[in-house]
């Protein structure tokens, strides 16, 4: 059923004829609604007589160009008038605005409706509309208003002003002064497109654009002689505007394709000066031609001002970020070492707020015979001094490695080292000991989270044992716990601030932590640190603290890669030594370093026998290198004299020092063991 107006219903069917094709201009012009169309490419704007007499426009004097319309427009209204032309132009639609002209010295309202044309490509080529008066004016009086008070206008050019001033207050880098100019400058603006450019190497480089491609970004980032525009605001310091793509040619010739390729009409340069030099360029521009009014213009100065004195506050904080980003880097592993006992791969996340840099750290430290060190830690609080801090802890460490100490001394002498940093110093660490001859992990932690271990079919346990107060306020001796690890396990280390947040204490963390690892422990080891952090700590949450994450797959030595022998405590011990060396050498087909495995195993044994004590033992070891271990139940620390060439004795160290790539000493419960390592012969 259709539906009519009810004075239709009045009128009879032999009045109403449905062939006529009446023209209804007459009936616009009596209700004095005025029709336009619009050609945007050209920018030719056909009016007739009821639209011209609306916008006040002189028949004589029109010159058919878009121009005429837009000039009249109410500054205060031109940009969200024009910001919703464009949108219906690029969304192929259709707008209803009412909005105020100024018409020989008066402001009234007008009213128009229009719809894009779209071309056989789908391009929109052409708007079409009315528009009629809806008031002569929205005052009080009933008579028309003048140009807006300039009280008025000062007080809506301060709130706006205002407004900016707030969110480049709260700008802490130079891409949130970016986002800030596109929040509350663009639109008010009817703007479309926005560069910021920065000096750079005697460059001008854009950090952040909105309303353009990449492609013209890589243009204009490019090197180039003639800078145009840019070149402009260095050398003047002085704003400038420019209305059409026409006026663009004609001002610089050289650039002629810049219009088209970044797809703008009208462009405002504003140059960002702070204390007589530029801090950078910024350009608001306009899809369409457009003439800024001289409020408009003062405006756009002005919030220039605020805009440089953002922007060199946040390069300055840009540069600092960068600075402690590098010292960040310097101090945790570049890279992980590949090691024949573990896989590893390790994951640093830094607390929100604008900080990268904090005191979380890890280290995965190759000792002798395979075995690896494992170690994270923790310095209380986040920021530049606490990575200080944590840079020397992790110094400290690696030198502690070196000296082959067992968990527990390691982690007292770290306890003294952060006493002396003072009162308010404090950190967490655990340190562990994989030894793949024996797949047991030895560990020992001062205040830190425990290590879980993450079985082949997925079954997840945490270190046992009530661990230690932390390094600066604990107690030595430290508590060590051996840990069985399954071939293939998985040794996982982390921070607190991976499992706790301001939801979610440790305990609570810890069991998430366990359903996570369980889940997804068939995952590599890199995609096993993205997804853990990618649960735990969200991206879209700020992170309160710093976070640390080491994850270790285990890889024990094979069996027919030992052997293993106890030596009589007699002077024969030296040459059962060779013998077993040179038999086991030989069904390894390492003959070729059986003559200088000799030697240094009866060097090693020879020393145990002179200035030792038993019960004495010999292991060599095949692994990425041949390892000759003797055991012997003394602590006396081996060191190499430097013997005159009248002495008997006093070289068997400087021998196997120099028949050795490396050697050293580490100590036991039981006692001590002096290792050497010699390179495997290249494979033909």
């Amino acid at each position: 059923m259709s539906r009519s107006w009810p004075w239709q219903d009045s009128l009879g069917a032999d009045k109403t004829d449905t062939t006529d094709t009446t023209d209804f201009s007459e009936a616009f012009r009596a209700a004095g609604i005025g029709a336009w169309d619009w050609f945007l490419d050209s920018g030719a704007l056909k009016l007739d007589e009821a639209a011209m007499a609306v916008m006040g426009i002189d028949p004589d004097k029109y010159d058919g160009l878009i121009n005429a319309w837009t000039s009249l427009v109410h500054p205060d209204d031109y940009p969200w008038v024009a910001e919703d032309t464009r949108r219906a132009v690029y969304t192929s639609g259709s707008f209803d605005q009412e909005f105020r002209i100024c018409r020989h010295g008066a402001t009234l309202w007008v009213r128009s409706r229009g719809r894009a044309l779209a071309d056989a490509d789908g391009r929109p080529y052409r708007l079409v509309g009315v528009i009629w008066e809806t008031a002569p004016s929205r005052g009080n009086s009933g008579k028309p208003e003048t140009e807006p008070d300039a009280e008025v206008a000062s007080t809506e050019r301060a709130a706006r002003i205002q407004d900016l001033a707030s969110a480049l207050a709260e700008a802490v880098t130079s891409q949130d002064v970016v986002t800030a100019v596109a929040d509350r400058v663009m639109p008010p603006f009817g703007a479309s497109g926005l560069i910021i450019q920065v000096p750079d190497a005697g460059i001008m480089r854009v950090i952040g654009a909105v309303g353009y491609s990449q492609s013209f970004i890589d243009v204009i980032n490019a090197p180039a002689e003639d800078l145009g525009p840019v070149e402009e605001a260095m050398r003047t310091h002085r704003p400038w505007f420019v209305s059409s793509a026409e006026e663009f040619v004609r001002r610089y010739p050289r650039m002629p394709g810049i219009p088209a390729l970044g797809g703008k009409q009208a462009w405002a340069f504003l140059p960002l000066v702070v204390s007589g030099h530029v801090a950078g360029l910024c350009v608001i521009s306009f899809a369409y031609p457009r003439h800024l009014t001289g409020a408009e213009r003062a405006l756009l100065i002005a919030l220039s001002g605020l805009i440089a004195q953002a922007l060199e506050r946040a390069r300055l904080f840009d540069a600092e970020h960068a600075r402690a980003q590098a010292l960040q880097r310097a101090l945790l592993p570049q890279e992980l070492p590949v090691l024949p006992a573990v896989t590893a791969a390790a994951q640093y996340l830094p607390a929100g707020q604008g900080m990268d840099v904090g005191g979380d750290w890890y280290d995965v430290i190759p000792l002798s015979a395979d075995r690896v060190a494992l170690v994270i830690g923790d310095v209380m609080g986040h920021g530049l001094p606490e990575a200080v801090i944590m840079g020397r802890l992790r110094t400290a460490v690696q030198t502690l490695s070196d000296l082959e100490l067992p968990p527990d001394e390691i982690l007292g002498r770290l306890n003294d080292l952060v006493n002396g940093l003072g009162d308010d110093s404090f950190a967490t660490c655990l340190y562990a000991i994989y030894d793949p001859t024996t797949a047991v992990c030895s560990v020992a932690r001062a205040g830190h989270p425990p290590l879980a271990v993450v079985c082949p079919d997925g079954r997840v346990s945490f270190a046992k044992g009530h661990g230690d107060p932390p390094l600066g306020v604990a107690d030595p001796p430290f508590e060590v716990v051996d840990l069985p690890v399954p071939e293939d396990s998985l040794i996982v280390l982390y921070t607190d601030g991976l499992i706790e947040s301001a939801e979610r204490d440790v305990d609570s963390g810890m069991s998430r932590l366990a359903e996570l690892l369980h889940t997804h422990h068939a995952q590599d080891l890199n995609q096993l640190c993205d997804s853990l952090s990618e649960a735990l700590i969200p991206a879209d949450k700020e992170r309160p603290d710093d976070a640390a994450l080491l994850i270790a797959q285990v890889h024990a030595t094979a069996p027919d890669a030992i052997a293993t022998w106890s030596l009589p405590e007699d002077a024969q011990a030296a040459s059962a030594a060779r013998q077993h060396v040179r038999e086991t050498l030989g069904a390894w087909h390492l003959s070729d370093l059986a003559l200088t495995t000799e030697m240094l195993a009866s060097e090693l044994v020879a020393n145990v026998v002179r200035h030792a004590r038993g019960p004495a033992s010999l292991r060599l070891m095949r692994s990425r290198s041949l390892v000759c271990e003797v055991f012997d139940g003394s602590l006396t620390t081996p060191r190499i004299r430097r013997a005159s060439w009248t002495d008997e004795g006093g070289r068997g160290l400087q021998l196997i020092a120099a028949l050795s790539d490396r050697w050293g000493t580490r100590y036991m419960t039981t006692g001590k063991c002096i290792w050497t390592e010699q390179s495997l012969p290249a494979q033909g």
